[in-house]
């Protein structure tokens, strides 16, 4: 039986509980293992799917917009426009420019829709930070493309609590539609920059929080061990550097335990202990395998127990 969807804040939207990572698309997994990938969380109750313009510029040959270019693909051959909500970015360098200025927005948000094939963007997010240009600029752009019905929600991503709130404060000011979601990167091996100050934001502001890097890249799968060669994937060096020292060690550890304490795998419980955190509505995860879909899909039959709780706040702490 697939997970009952949440409400994404105010929004509008409802959502189901994990929100698929659309950053491998046309990366670490090809056009037809994507279409899989998608198929197999749609039929597991899944509709909700994160991708951004820059996706994936940093592979050999790529300009950005590849993976929303896959996902568009997928909607028209599935005819599922209806069957998703999506959520893009803009903000980061692509070909057309970067930041958040009037005239980037405007012609960032015509290309995503083209590529991926729909009249709408459901959640639109502010993917940077951009210091450089002043918050009325980039706040009454996206009031504009919500009035023009080309986006119907706005979310922001990688912003401090202290500018997260200068936003919220000027859209309030000026009358202008809100952020209502935040994608902050939270994990149980990266807990600090969200708890706390942004956290508050969230709680205050009533913001859906949707977290980026659920399964911190892959390190909390289980697949990474310790004083082992890493895994043969394009990101195993930089997540072993980012996370493979005593205490994501720890974390792995005590995944583990809990995993098999509880009959799941390590996945299963970091996804279902984001679950748990105040705000957080639907981590994001993504998946270059059908298996690993069906995995993910499983973590929200899953549910901590008090000591289960315990145990991975001691050592994520």
């Amino acid at each position: 039986m697939a997970a009952a969807k949440r409400k994404l804040g105010a929004t509008g939207l409802e959502v189901f509980p994990l929100c698929l990572g659309g950053n491998v698309f046309g990366w670490t997994a090809d056009e037809a293992t994507s279409f899989a990938v998608l198929d197999a969380f749609v039929e597991g109750g899944g509709d909700f799917v994160d991708t951004a313009d820059v996706y994936s510029r940093w592979v050999p040959g790529h300009v950005g917009g590849e993976s929303e270019t896959v996902l568009g693909k997928w909607i028209a051959s599935r005819k599922a426009k209806d069957r998703l909500v999506i959520a893009t970015k803009v903000g980061a360098e692509t070909a057309l420019g970067k930041g958040l200025t009037r005239e980037h927005i405007e012609k960032s948000v015509d290309a995503s829709l083209r590529r991926l094939g729909v009249e709408r963007i459901d959640l639109y997010y502010a993917h940077y930070d951009d210091p450089n240009t002043p918050f009325e600029e980039t706040l009454r752009a996206f009031d504009a493309l919500v009035k023009a019905g080309k986006v119907k929600a706005l979310g922001l991503s990688n912003h401090t609590a202290e500018r997260a709130q200068q936003a919220l404060d000027t859209q309030k000011r000026l009358g202008l539609a809100r952020y209502t979601v935040l994608q902050p990167e939270y994990n149980l091996v990266e807990r600090p920059k969200f708890e706390g100050a942004l956290q508050k934001v969230s709680e205050k502001e009533g913001l859906a929080v949707a977290p980026y890097f659920g399964l911190a890249a892959g390190f909390l799968t289980g697949k990474y061990q310790e004083g082992q060669p890493a895994p043969a994937s394009a990101r195993a060096g930089n997540v072993l550097k980012k996370y493979g020292n005593a205490r994501g060690w720890g974390v792995v550890a005590a995944l583990k335990k809990v995993a098999e304490r509880r009959g799941a795998t390590p996945s299963q419980v970091a996804l279902a202990w984001l679950e748990t955190r105040p705000t957080v509505v639907a981590p994001i995860a993504s998946a270059t395998s059908v298996p690993q879909v069906k995995e993910l899909l499983g973590s929200f039959s899953l549910k901590l127990e008090a000591d289960d709780l315990r145990e991975l706040e001691r050592a994520s702490s």
